[in-house]
């Protein structure tokens, strides 16, 4: 029997726009995604996550706030976590507290 409280390894894509973007994980017929806007210059606010029944409890919407974390490292920018889902996540994560908006 499967335990889906364990994380699943996913890969994590990114569509980014000009103004808006989001990540998503494809799993067979389910698709788990978290969307973004870009908030001015080295900003972007994370609006919304949705995961799927089907992957819940697998850590699927963690490892979409987690991409997010290591993009906003990279490019140097902050995320401000308007979803209460990222926002719990950030909570969660103490060595995220470096990308988070202050």
């Amino acid at each position: 029997m499967e335990n889906k409280a364990e994380e699943r390894q996913v890969d994590v894509e990114r569509e980014d726009g000009t103004a808006k973007g989001r990540y998503r994980v494809a799993i067979g017929h389910d698709e788990a995604e978290m969307t973004y806007s870009r908030a001015g210059k080295g900003r972007i606010i994370i609006d919304h996550t949705f995961v799927p029944a089907a992957l819940r409890g697998q850590k699927v919407g963690e490892q979409l706030v987690r991409r997010a974390v290591e993009d906003a490292r990279l490019e140097e920018i902050v995320i401000i976590p308007l979803c209460p889902f990222a926002k719990a996540q950030m909570e969660r994560h103490p060595e995220w507290q470096d990308v988070l908006s202050r």
